[in-house]
């Protein structure tokens, strides 16, 4: 199958918009393969320190340049629940690099924080962050030069895109993503989204709420909603960094351990020792970055994306802006139906069918460029099945089914649930922003009303408590831009709003803040660029303002004439009470220097576009680290 006119437009501007940085990643890859790790390199003492804690037989291999020696880097701590089956993998790691005559050394870990718990608390302040630090940390742990390739261990939010941003500063290393999976489904979607809403019209205490929100998130696992966590591992299989079949298998079963096992070994057979040599800075190109917004669209995945994706691209070379995102959503249909899209969760998903099924339909549309690298080899149509375990308990794939296990949850190509993807970009006098819109109801796409401002979610959870929000309305949330206080999510506000919208109020959220993967059935304009911080439009609405959110032209817009916006002066807000406590104070510096939404809210990287006046087709002045 031939790909997509459009999608072939929307890569080959991407490829001549990024040529002069994605040609310096390539050449300084290029020269990295040619200085391959060489452990006899090193000076004597240099690579006794390395495998000092070796046993002998180890430290004999280590001394020479013939057996691999994979690296781990791991995001395990036993809080968060997503990570906290990764406890065991180090050893099953080093078990099945053993069977293949190789070594495996635990590189390093890097910090694994949960949106979850800080969801609402100072903690949330540094979770944008904790991506760069994370690809700081990464690339810390490979430093030592003492590795062929490397495993990444790690699920959710920011960790997935940070494990990807470093891996790919060490573009000549093979890179094998390794998932956990996801717990099995505790109470349903919907129930759990009710008793939210009850507590939030206080109908219900604190104990009703915890007993709730405990039967749904109840045992190890990534949470089963379909958001950021299990986005990151959707963009993995369908971009080539997973092993085929492996992204949603439940934890501590025999097939995650044989999964795990098979993607060791694939590692250790793809380094530059071996006759297969296949390093990430070949596998992460412009076809594979598209391929990734497609799955996002075609999945109603998280909003997150627009910002991580972005970064991904910019750490291999490419610019990937705005406009390429929302150019694909207008042809990419919604295939899945996945909480808070549908009712039920991604463990229905991988029973409808799976990644897999998902990657049929869209490869045989002509939607995914099939002519990709992935860690399993040459091409995506591979990915087109479902793993099992065999009688030997070796991994099995299988084709998967001709028709959908779950129709309501997972469909094909010319039965879609809607056809353009679940995210789309808004722009106006606002600027630009991003709303999900696959799970909002087709009346709520267009709300136009006054606007309500707020300088926190505080102040406006107050006014909802207070009954002041009994009304057509948009709330404004603004000041959570990166600059401001590192970008928060608001998903806090999400079970008031839905009480407004229950009670037959227009209700919509407009905010330079995030609103997560979680983002349900409130229409919600986030991420608006420029931020009131820098100096946007959002610093100017006054409460009364009529705002128009247009979520089927793709507009954002404060209907106020342009003269009386010129002579307002914008909003201040006390920037020091986000400056400090809960570590906030560290990060002074990122917040100094974080480009904007648009361009990945990212840190590194240098000459990086500033706005979104980045015209699709037009030169790109990006250069990576």
């Amino acid at each position: 199958m031939s790909i997509n006119a459009r999608v072939g437009e929307v890569t080959e501007r991407i490829i001549k918009r990024s040529r002069d940085s994605r040609s310096a990643y390539v050449e300084r890859m290029q020269q990295a393969i040619m200085n391959k790790p060489r452990r006899t390199s090193l000076g004597c003492a240099n690579l006794a320190h390395g495998f000092a804690a070796c046993p002998i037989g180890e430290k004999n291999a280590l001394s020479g340049e013939v057996v691999p020696n994979l690296g781990i880097i791991t995001s395990y701590n036993d809080m968060l629940s997503a990570h906290q089956p990764y406890e065991r993998y180090p050893e099953l790691i080093r078990k099945a690099a053993a069977e293949v005559g190789a070594v495996a050394q635990v590189a390093g870990g890097v910090p694994a924080m949960c949106d979850g718990v800080t969801q609402g608390f100072p903690g949330m302040d540094l979770s944008l962050f904790s991506r760069d630090v994370i690809g700081m940390s990464t690339a810390i742990g490979l430093s030592h030069d003492m590795y062929d390739a490397a495993v990444f261990l790690g699920v959710c939010d920011k960790i997935v895109p940070g494990l990807a941003i470093g891996a790919l500063t060490f573009s000549h290393l093979p890179a094998v993503f390794i998932p956990a999976g996801p717990m099995p489904s505790g109470i349903s979607n919907e129930d759990k989204s009710h008793t939210r809403q009850l507590y939030a019209e206080g109908k219900v205490g604190r104990a009703e709420l915890l007993a709730s929100e405990s039967a749904a998130y109840h045992s190890p696992g990534t949470c089963t909603f379909y958001g950021t966590a299990n986005s990151n591992q959707m963009l993995m299989e369908i971009m080539g960094l997973h092993m085929p079949g492996s992204s949603f298998v439940n934890p501590n079963t025999p097939l995650r351990d044989a999964l795990t096992k098979q993607a060791v070994k694939r590692a250790l057979s793809i380094t530059a020792l071996g006759n297969e040599y296949i390093p990430i800075g070949k596998i992460i190109d412009e076809r594979a970055i598209v391929n990734g917004v497609v799955g996002l669209h075609a999945t109603g995945g998280s909003t997150n994306h627009t910002m991580h994706l972005v970064a991904i691209a910019a750490a291999a070379g490419i610019t990937l802006t705005w406009d390429d995102i929302s150019d694909l959503s207008d042809i990419i249909p919604l295939l899945t139906r996945v909480y808070p899209n549908g009712q039920e969760d991604v463990n229905a998903f991988q029973a409808a069918g799976g990644m897999g099924f998902l990657m049929r339909e869209l490869l045989d549309a002509g939607l995914l460029h099939e002519d990709v690298t992935t860690v399993n080899g040459k091409g995506l149509r591979q990915y087109t099945v479902e793993a099992n375990l065999a009688d030997d308990e070796q991994v099995e794939l299988v084709q998967v089914p001709e028709v959908s296990r779950k129709p309501a949850v997972l469909t094909t190509y010319d039965k879609p649930f809607q056809k353009s993807g679940g995210l789309k970009v808004l722009s106006g006098n606002l600027g630009k922003a991003v709303i999900k819109i696959s799970a909002v109801k087709p009346d709520q796409h267009i709300i136009e009303a006054p606007a309500r401002v707020f300088h926190t979610q505080e102040a406006f959870l107050k006014a909802f408590s207070d009954n002041e929000l009994n009304c057509d309305m948009i709330a404004v949330v603004r000041f959570m831009g990166p600059k401001a206080c590192g970008m928060p999510e608001a998903h806090k506000l999400t079970p008031a709003l839905g009480v407004l919208q229950g009670r037959g109020y227009k209700v919509a959220l407009v905010t330079d803040g995030r609103m997560s993967g979680a983002s349900g059935k409130i229409p919600a304009a986030i991420h608006v660029t420029p931020e009131a911080a820098a100096g946007g439009l959002i610093g100017k609405i006054k409460d009364g303002d009529i705002i128009r959110l247009d979520a089927v032209k793709g507009t954002l817009d404060v209907l106020v004439s342009y003269r009386e916006l010129d002579a307002r002066r914008p909003a201040t807000t006390n920037f020091a009470a986000n400056a400090a406590g809960t570590g906030r104070e560290l990060f002074a510096a990122f917040r100094a220097v974080v480009s904007s939404a648009d361009t990945g809210a990212r840190t590194f990287g240098m000459d990086m576009p500033k706005t979104s006046e980045t015209k699709a087709g037009s030169p790109s002045q990006m250069e990576t680290i």
